[in-house]
């Protein structure tokens, strides 16, 4: 375990600590996956408390973690704030594309951890930010790349989100993760390999690092840096016994 990962627990158990000492619910900022794959494992830890993850909608991928008392009737309204960034004019607006929009919030001197998802539509992109830090960033960022922008808040029941994909078919001598990262991405196996072997393969928010793992259908496989998708499983055998699946690969 690398020492910012150490410094991570302690962090996490602080918050754990501050949690139950006070009865309150407490947060982190916002977690990538191997980040969130850390509070996971602690849960056996802090088995006294509820350990929740929320982004701000269902598929996210950065999320905000969770400390609170285990009440049922304890209710948690997350400081996610989410805001639509659009072009003051659409005629004479950029294509821009998700490293354009995070660089140029970034550029504003915000850290990362402040940030969650930013999801890119063909005319606008909705961000998922700290509260403490959205209008902060209405307010300040005005231009992505030679475009100039309006950002406005979108209210959580106002947010509709469908995500976006495209079904990937084939055969796979065996249903494995390797095979099915091979096929999801149109690469070789052995290519692939480093990816799992170095931390970077999580399923269902977690951290795989043996190929010959198998996914379960409706397991969602997400790859740092590459992208992810959703194991929607088996549909027989082809003449040769290898294995027909169905893949949905996010886009």
């Amino acid at each position: 375990m690398t020492r910012e990962e150490q410094q991570l627990e302690k962090h996490f158990r602080d918050l754990a600590r501050t949690a139950y000492q006070r009865g309150i619910a407490v947060f982190s900022d916002f977690l990538n996956l191997n980040e969130l794959n850390i509070f996971q494992s602690l849960r056996p830890e802090f088995s006294y408390l509820k350990m929740e993850s929320f982004g701000g909608y269902e598929l996210a991928e950065r999320q905000i973690a969770v400390f609170r008392p285990e009440a049922p009737v304890f209710y948690v309204d997350y400081p996610i704030c989410c805001l639509k960034i659009t072009p003051l004019n659409v005629k004479f607006a950029e294509s821009l594309n998700h490293r354009d929009y995070l660089g140029a919030i970034l550029n504003l001197g915000l850290e990362r951890t402040c940030l969650g998802d930013i999801l890119v539509e063909d005319d606008a992109a909705y961000l998922f930010c700290l509260e403490r830090m959205a209008d902060f960033i209405r307010e300040n960022l005005t231009r992505i790349r030679h475009t100039s922008v309006y950002v406005e808040q979108v209210e959580a029941e106002d947010f509709h989100y469908e995500p976006k994909y495209k079904e990937v078919g084939g055969t796979v001598a065996s249903v494995r993760l390797d095979k099915l990262l091979a096929l999801a991405f149109n690469a070789s196996r052995s290519s692939l390999t480093g990816l799992i072997e170095g931390g970077k393969v999580f399923v269902n928010g977690k951290l795989v690092t043996s190929n010959g793992y198998e996914p379960k259908e409706g397991d969602l496989v997400s790859v740092r840096g590459m992208g992810r998708f959703r194991f929607q499983g088996t549909g027989g055998q082809s003449k040769k016994g290898r294995e027909y699946v169905t893949l949905w690969k996010y886009i």
